[in-house]
């Protein structure tokens, strides 16, 4: 009896174990950085921008600005993450008012003795005015290719008032 017991509380936590497993999903995306812009900490670019706490896609603040030529907001630096063979998104919200030109994200990922190399969400840029839209761009890393910095720019190609939230870096392994 003590033997059909045992061998029950074996197949019950193989079973357990075997169902966890089969839930748990390691392709799955994982959120690595989150800079949710409800204050200039840690902001690279601070001319020309400002915190909006009446406008935000999270309700606790975006960061404002407004131009009237084409600008490069540098964002966030994160320094080395430690990624390779992977899958490296930028994901933000991004909302656009009277925009002339084109708004997109930028995502640079620096390569020790290799230099830097860029990633642009061109295939989805806003124009004009939109409603809080979530643009991405991602970076694929091979193995070996590790980055000990990433940039993540706002690049605003024209003039208008862009308006920026709920920025996230989102690392995926590649093949998933």
């Amino acid at each position: 009896m003590k033997t059909t017991a045992r061998l029950a509380a074996l197949v019950m936590a193989l079973t357990t174990a075997f169902a966890l497993a089969c839930s748990r999903n390691e392709g799955e995306p994982e959120v690595i950085g989150m800079f949710p812009v409800d204050d200039l900490e840690g902001l690279i670019t601070r001319s020309g921008v400002e915190i909006d706490r009446g406008i935000s896609s999270d309700g606790k603040g975006s960061l404002r600005m407004a131009t009237t030529a084409p600008v490069t907001v540098k964002l966030y630096e994160t320094g080395d993450i430690h990624l390779e063979d992977s899958r490296l998104t930028y994901q933000a919200r991004v909302r656009t008012e009277g925009v002339e030109g084109q708004v997109y994200l930028e995502m640079w990922c620096s390569f020790p003795g290799k230099g830097e190399f860029f990633s642009r969400a061109l295939d989805a840029p806003l124009s004009g005015s939109n409603e809080w839209s979530t643009m991405q761009t991602p970076f694929f890393l091979e193995k070996g290719e590790n980055p000990d910095n990433v940039k993540l720019n706002l690049v605003i190609d024209g003039r208008g008032t862009v308006w920026i939230d709920d920025i996230k870096l989102i690392m995926a392994p590649l093949g998933k």
